[in-house]
């Protein structure tokens, strides 16, 4: 399964304009603070409307301007993991990690991937900011995505949260089967987790 983007996002008095592929993997798409990686995260989930371009995942085409094609969010199967983790503080890891649909089998896999089995008895407030984003990015897996949106998943975290959230990545990153796209400011986190690195147009 491939990205292939192609759009333009009108934010304030500028547009963005991103076009990139990419196939199986890590594409990571690098570009300085403010210069509109989020935006183009928020419009292939579908939660931002592009003015010209399309949005293809796989076969499927998920916006396309002049076909008048713009499919909801709730249909693009997206695992969206943002800057900030929005974990639900009334749910312990367990629950927040149940709230997709998945099996006993699936939760296995996912917590020993991602290093979080012994979280699951946690509350989110408790856990650091590296142990909030793994569990972040296994409620999205187990959400049964199409493919992964990466939002700055490193950034605020003291060296020692961010080596063990990189590994993670890595290992998810081997063992996915499906497209990720993982968008940063930093040249060597792109270079360490990406199998191919974009920019902004």
């Amino acid at each position: 399964m491939s990205f292939d983007v192609d759009l333009t996002v009108r934010r304030g008095d500028r547009d963005i304009v991103a076009r990139f592929a990419g196939g199986d993997g890590v594409t990571v798409l690098v570009a300085p603070s403010g210069a509109g990686k989020t935006s183009v995260l928020d419009a292939i989930a579908g939660l931002l409307r592009p003015t010209a371009g399309r949005i293809l995942v796989g076969a499927e085409t998920l916006f396309h301007a002049e076909a008048g094609i713009d499919v909801p969010p709730e249909r693009r199967r997206a695992g969206y993991v943002f800057q900030d983790a929005r974990l639900f503080p009334h749910r312990r890891v367990r629950a927040n990690l149940l709230y997709g649909a998945c099996t006993d089998a699936a939760l296995a896999e996912v917590t020993s991937t991602l290093d979080i089995a012994h979280l699951l008895d946690r509350w989110p407030r408790t856990l650091s900011g590296g142990e909030a984003r793994r569990v972040a990015i296994g409620r999205a897996l187990l959400s049964d995505p199409a493919f992964l949106l990466l939002d700055e998943p490193l950034s605020s975290l003291d060296p020692a949260r961010r080596e063990e959230a990189t590994r993670a990545i890595e290992r998810l990153r081997d063992a996915a089967a499906i497209p990720i796209l993982l968008v940063t400011h930093d040249e060597r986190e792109a270079a360490r987790l990406g199998d191919r690195i974009v920019g902004l147009a």
